[in-house]
């Protein structure tokens, strides 16, 4: 039986879900407005990873489909064509926009730890596995939430029966897809370095005859279609319970590296609704999902710069310390709510974000988390631990407007490239558990992000929208890319709000991540050396980079209609719906 669980926390900018009501939670002039909508008159659009997935929740919108109905069906298609980011072997977080109420919902489908994982999940003879040798084990495996988030979210909003969403998807896995190039260039680069060409089911499916696929390829995959079929026709318990839970918790427990998820884990699984995090920034709101994502950085990072910003100062300079000083918050404070105390309410306020803005460092110098911790009554810094969270980049990003106006900005992964490399009928399975902090210090406190049984892992997943003041849509947007996706989503929202750029140049601007005390600078792309040679000068110590692995994919409402763009960076499409 698939579980639901809400979690309800109600500030001055918390929208959360009350039974089947949506309650406005944030009050004074910045409040969401709920007064009756007027007719949607922008259109629909899709914006996706593949244009396999952008045609079928094309068809889904074209259908009379809600957003929610539009993402399923395009999600489900990128895990078979773009299965080194995404697919129902991992989770993922969605952000709904209803218009008609002005509300938004969160739903998180992360993974979670088996239950009987603790903080020496990774220890090996002593000492910590390394993230090559992790990324690999089934250590790495974590309860899939891909599939119970798209049934609570079907339940909530969609419109088309559940079945409809699948087809798509199984008749492009019966038919087969042409490999695409991004796909085929992932393969012989992961051979010497990944179990991808060795594991039972990936190696026949990735490598037939020992090569690796091709270019225009025809790739079919009748085992995820009968599973997709399966799910189709008897729901999420077909996928949490039966055999493809026991097939799941067999793969996940093989040597090399076996791990402990059990059948007892996957039927355990919820998927959740969560508070969503909104916050003030030129006379917008910028509206995020809330811990375990990082959706709240979007927020921080954008009043920070706010903050920094004069008329005489570098808005480079500003761009990379409100980064800065934001990440450092979120690597020390950010993980899952129901496990840790997380002062999100604290480090939003706008007397901390002025506080914190003051502590701005020196270019040279490695930035350190703040302490929000005066109107708490105990020192919040002191809870955790320093974080060691090493994060990497097998992560998608979709973005729908349905003719409504309702949307829903979508981000989904499987942690690293292809996952753990581990197939189960016709998918491949995550390796979330290395996104937690698996280098524990042997005394003091434990970082915030540390594993424990049944504990989600902190994700830079952000999905993210920018409302105006009276509740309507502006934005919707998001990344994939790991650790920088706070960078990436935030480059696409300063781009447009601040920057007077239009959506194709704000996702085409050069990605600067500011994390640490280093700052990556994309030097491949127009404009890219000359940002790395300021901060050169400024004093910044830049690593320069030739690629980023950002895929933003933004809806831009404006008077004249929808404009979306789709980042060149990786294979993404824009289309309108008729």
């Amino acid at each position: 039986m698939l579980k639901f669980s809400m979690s309800y926390k109600l500030s001055h900018c918390f929208i959360a879900l009350s039974v089947a009501v949506l309650i406005n939670a944030c009050a004074g002039n910045n409040a969401l407005h709920t007064a009756g909508p007027e007719r949607w008159p922008h259109g629909a659009m899709a914006v996706t990873a593949n244009p396999h997935a952008t045609a079928a929740a094309i068809m889904m919108l074209e259908q009379g489909g809600h957003a929610v109905d539009a993402a399923i069906a395009a999600h489900l298609v990128l895990g078979l064509v773009e299965p080194q980011s995404s697919g129902i072997g991992g989770g993922g977080f969605m952000l709904v926009y209803s218009h008609d109420s002005r509300t938004l919902v969160f739903h998180d489908g992360r993974e979670t730890a088996p239950a009987s994982a603790g903080a020496d999940l990774f220890m090996l003879d002593g000492e910590v596995m390394n993230f090559l040798r992790a990324w690999q084990s089934g250590k790495a495996i974590g309860t899939p939430g891909a599939v119970a988030l798209y049934k609570q979210a079907h339940e909530l909003h969609g419109r088309l029966p559940w079945i409809d969403l699948f087809q798509p998807a199984i008749d492009l896995a019966n038919n087969g897809f042409a490999v695409s190039p991004r796909l085929a260039a992932f393969l012989p680069r992961l051979q010497s370095i990944s179990r991808l060409d060795e594991n039972p089911g990936s190696k026949e499916y990735f490598y037939p005859d020992g090569v690796p696929l091709t270019v225009g390829f025809l790739r079919k995959n009748p085992a995820y279609a009968t599973t997709l079929h399966r799910i189709a026709q008897e729901g999420p318990s077909a996928f949490y319970e039966g055999a493809i839970a026991q097939k799941i918790a067999q793969v996940a427990q093989a040597e090399p590296d076996g791990g402990t998820l059990t059948e007892a884990d996957l039927a355990a699984y919820e998927a959740k609704i969560r508070p969503v995090t909104c916050g003030a920034f030129a006379e917008q709101k910028i509206c995020a999902a809330s811990p375990p994502s990082s959706g709240a950085a979007q927020i921080m990072i954008a009043q920070l710069y706010e903050q920094l910003r004069t008329e005489t100062s570098s808005r480079i300079f500003d761009y990379v310390d409100a980064q800065r000083l934001a990440y450092a918050d979120r690597d020390h404070y950010f993980g899952d709510p129901d496990f840790i105390k997380i002062p999100l309410q604290e480090l939003l306020d706008p007397g901390y974000i002025q506080t914190r803005a003051q502590e701005r460092f020196a270019p040279g110098d490695l930035p350190r988390h703040g302490d929000p911790s005066v109107s708490l009554g105990y020192q919040a810094s002191a809870l955790y631990g320093v974080d060691t969270t090493v994060e990497a980049s097998g992560t998608t990003h979709l973005s729908i407007v349905d003719k409504e106006g309702n949307a829903v900005s979508f981000t989904a992964t499987v942690e690293a490239p292809f996952g753990s490399g581990r197939w189960v009928e016709g998918f491949l399975l995550n390796n979330e558990m290395t996104d937690f902090a698996r280098e524990v210090p042997q005394a003091g406190p434990p970082p915030a992000n540390a594993i424990q049984g049944g504990k989600r892992p902190r994700s830079s997943m952000s999905p993210t929208m920018v409302l105006n003041r009276d509740g309507e849509l502006v934005m919707v947007t998001g990344s994939p890319g790991g650790n920088s996706i706070p960078a990436y989503v935030s480059k696409s929202i300063l781009g447009v709000m601040a920057w007077n750029l239009s959506p194709e140049e704000a996702v085409g601007f050069p990605n600067v991540i500011a994390r640490g005390q280093k700052v990556r600078v994309e030097i491949g792309v127009d404009q890219g050396v000359e940002i790395a040679s300021e901060l050169k000068a400024g004093g910044y110590q830049v690593e320069e980079r030739e690629g980023e692995n950002s895929g933003i994919h933004m809806i831009l409402v404006t008077d004249d209609g929808l404009v979306g763009a789709a980042d060149k960076r990786r294979e993404g499409t824009v289309r309108l719906a008729k």
